[in-house]
């Protein structure tokens, strides 16, 4: 199991990485915060800069420490707000098939992220390392609530904005 986890977290952890550095500096193809603030503007998202950044922190952040094993349960939470808000905004409408433009990648993401969470980061990890490791279905549920919650916060502030 050791090995695993490290791959998941690698996988997961790195692509949340990448996809939070293409709105946050434009790497990988990505439009950087100018052209996702602008796709943001587009879909409702005002401002769209600021929610440009929060999203690449959000994905970045969370993919670093996914990755890192290192604040697993932050981790998660950054992770889920952000599949949240992205289920919510681009992929609701679509149903769930991502074929068709919807949320199953989104929700795989997102499991795999809690799965981290409610089994902790693994022995290879910073975490586990730095003896800061917390886990379990509790902290995992936490993580749920927590991203839900900042996702329902974008939700709101783009509704207000409107």
């Amino acid at each position: 199991m050791k090995i695993g986890m490290l791959v998941l977290r690698l996988v997961v952890g790195l692509l949340f990485f990448g996809h939070g550095m293409q709105k946050l500096a434009g790497w990988f193809g990505g439009g950087g915060i100018e052209g996702t603030a602008q796709g943001f503007e587009g879909m409702g998202l005002k401002p769209g800069r600021d929610n440009a950044v929060a999203a690449g922190l959000s994905e970045a952040g969370g993919g670093a420490l996914l990755a890192a094993g290192l604040a697993t349960p932050l981790a998660a939470t950054m992770i889920t707000g952000a599949m949240g808000s992205a289920v919510f905004h681009v992929h609701k409408a679509n149903g769930p098939w991502v074929t068709k433009g919807g949320w199953e990648y989104n929700a795989v993401l997102t499991a795999a992220a809690l799965a981290v969470a409610a089994e902790g980061p693994g022995d290879l990890s910073l975490d586990h390392a730095l003896g800061t490791e917390r886990s379990g279905a509790g902290v995992a549920l936490a993580a749920l609530g927590a991203g839900l919650a900042g996702s329902a916060g974008v939700a709101a502030r783009a509704r207000a904005l409107a």
